[in-house]
């Protein structure tokens, strides 16, 4: 069966976005602003990040229960990520969307547009358009687990809210669960988390000819 792309892009720009922020606010919204910095100063002290997640999606009212393993690897704005059965890879100026159940790339510019979500965005994206409370402190396995809820400040966006799970030991996020405004949740859930691994320099790069020698059918957008 031939994969939606448009779908499939929807779920990987969610995917980017709490992979990047990863590496990336009353006395309530005071506190959870003050745990998400360090959250951020943290990632960013990393030369690299890899992540293993599981990410799951519901909708009780369709009946839907939907669960991926997935990874992701970032550096600087550089990131290549494995998941839904294709890759995806940002070399910092070019996205390439390699599906090969349908033998097909896709290759766009990396912008700072909405529809093409990059690092420089995705550490920040919780800054601003936001409201911040803080939430539950769950023990998971013996981790501490602190939940920081983020409520989107326009009413028009298709999310109703955000809770991120970070572990207040490491400053590590180790749950994102979205609920949109369609009953539907997307939980995401770090399974590994590992830090400046020895990477090999051909990762971020998109070896063109490899894919056309396949036949693969090539879009440049």
């Amino acid at each position: 069966m031939r994969k939606n792309n448009t779908i499939l892009k929807k779920q990987f720009l969610f995917i980017a976005l709490f992979a990047v922020s990863l590496f990336a606010f009353g006395q309530s919204s005071s506190k959870a602003k003050a745990l998400l910095e360090e959250v951020y100063d943290k990632a960013t002290s990393y030369d690299n990040i890899y992540i293993d997640f599981t990410s799951t999606l519901e909708n009780a009212e369709a009946n839907i229960k939907q669960e991926t393993n997935g990874n992701v690897t970032i550096s600087g704005d550089k990131y290549a990520l494995d998941y839904l059965g294709a890759q995806q890879l940002n070399d910092g100026k070019k996205v390439y969307t390699i599906v090969p159940e349908n033998e097909e790339v896709t290759i766009e510019d990396v912008t700072e547009d909405d529809n093409n979500v990059t690092p420089s965005k995705m550490l920040t994206f919780y800054r601003t358009g936001h409201n911040y409370e803080w939430d539950i402190l769950q023990s998971v396995g013996g981790r501490k687990i602190q939940y920081v809820k983020l409520t989107p400040i326009d009413s028009n966006t298709e999310i109703n809210s955000i809770l991120l799970g970070i572990d207040t030991q490491t400053k590590h996020i180790y749950r994102l669960i979205q609920t949109g405004k369609n009953s539907t949740k997307t939980t995401i859930t770090v399974n590994s988390f590992k830090t400046n691994q020895s990477l090999p320099n051909s990762l971020f790069t998109f070896n063109a000819k490899k894919y056309e020698d396949k036949g693969y059918y090539i879009i440049r957008n």
